[in-house]
């Protein structure tokens, strides 16, 4: 595998920082699938005065690209150009507002905003605990589950621009559609404003209960997975058309489509990004032959591709 370089003349480049900056940064530290190369520079704001003056003098030809937590992100073998900014925990915080709502900053976890709701009395929001991403994440890909998504409980999110300006959106500027938003290129979503409706906190940790049971019933979470890999087509699913064409189980080195619930990849334990990548492809390429349908991917894929990181093997059932 072929990782990015030590990169002292970008450091040189980059302005000073009260947060932490490292050079070529893992992300398989944190990555859900625990593989990938690391970010020729790792960031972590010490709070949104320093993303927003970093962002101010950061030249502009220098890729900055924002990651929450990875639990539905591929980075590919060769690493990530330019700076990755991780949201640090000044980011997390979740504050109850009046008129049922729920202020959260960008790095707060779903099962916390979802909890931080259920103790406040209020309801909409019990999909969250489905949701193991942060909720910038959830913000900008529109992230959903059991029947509802972030467009249904969004008024507004903070974003700072690739220039250093903040500036606060209202949910119709987000253009959202099935998994998908049209957030300015180069925005980092810093805080959103969440509104649901009055309801009783014990039918909401009642609900918030039956998705973690069937959460923990149907998929693979105790495993190195990313979540979600195909959007589910319309009128359709995504795990009924993987397993109609034979998918289930298919192994391309140490990377394996789950058992459990095909929707999933799997890194075994020592699957390469290329691995799990390459799986996802022969996995749509059998979809498509069976039931003439394209899958679309929803985890992301980031960075550069690996030397010789890939299987050459094909896929075995």
């Amino acid at each position: 595998m072929t990782l990015a370089p030590a990169t002292p003349d970008l450091i040189a480049r980059l302005p000073a920082v009260r947060g932490e900056m490292v050079p070529n940064g893992s992300l398989a530290d944190f990555i859900w699938f625990r593989c990938g190369g690391p970010a020729d520079v790792l960031f972590r704001p010490a709070d949104l005065a320093d993303l927003v003056d970093f962002l101010k003098a950061c030249p502009g030809d220098v890729p900055v690209l924002p990651v929450g937590v990875g639990s539905n992100l591929l980075v590919r073998d060769g690493g990530v150009e330019g700076v990755v900014v991780r949201l640090s925990k000044a980011f997390a915080r979740v504050q109850v507002e009046p008129g049922n709502r729920i202020r959260a900053g960008a790095a707060a976890m779903g099962i916390t905003v979802a909890s931080a709701a259920r103790d406040a009395g209020i309801g909409g929001m019990e999909f969250l605990r489905g949701i193991p991403g942060t909720i910038g994440g959830a913000v900008r890909m529109n992230a959903g589950a059991y029947g509802r998504e972030t467009a249904d409980i969004l008024v507004e999110c903070t974003v700072v621009h690739r220039d250093g300006r903040v500036e606060t959106l209202p949910k119709t500027a987000l253009g959202y559609s099935y998994r998908h938003s049209e957030l300015p290129d180069g925005a980092i979503v810093v805080e959103a404003v969440l509104e649901g409706v009055p309801a009783d906190p014990a039918v909401i940790g009642a609900e918030m209960d039956r998705i973690a049971a069937e959460r923990e019933a149907s998929q693979p979470l105790r495993t190195r997975t990313g979540g979600s890999t195909f959007k589910n087509p319309e009128g359709d699913k995504a795990w009924r058309l993987i397993d109609a064409a034979g998918c289930r189980g298919l192994r391309r080195g140490g990377a394996q489509v789950s058992e459990k619930h095909c929707n999933f990849l799997l890194n075994t334990g020592d699957a390469t990004s290329a691995d799990l990548e390459a799986l996802g492809e022969e996995v749509r390429a059998r979809v498509k032959e069976a039931s003439g349908v394209d899958l679309h991917w929803e985890i992301q894929r980031i960075g550069r591709p690996g030397t010789g990181s890939a299987s050459g093997r094909k896929g075995e059932a």
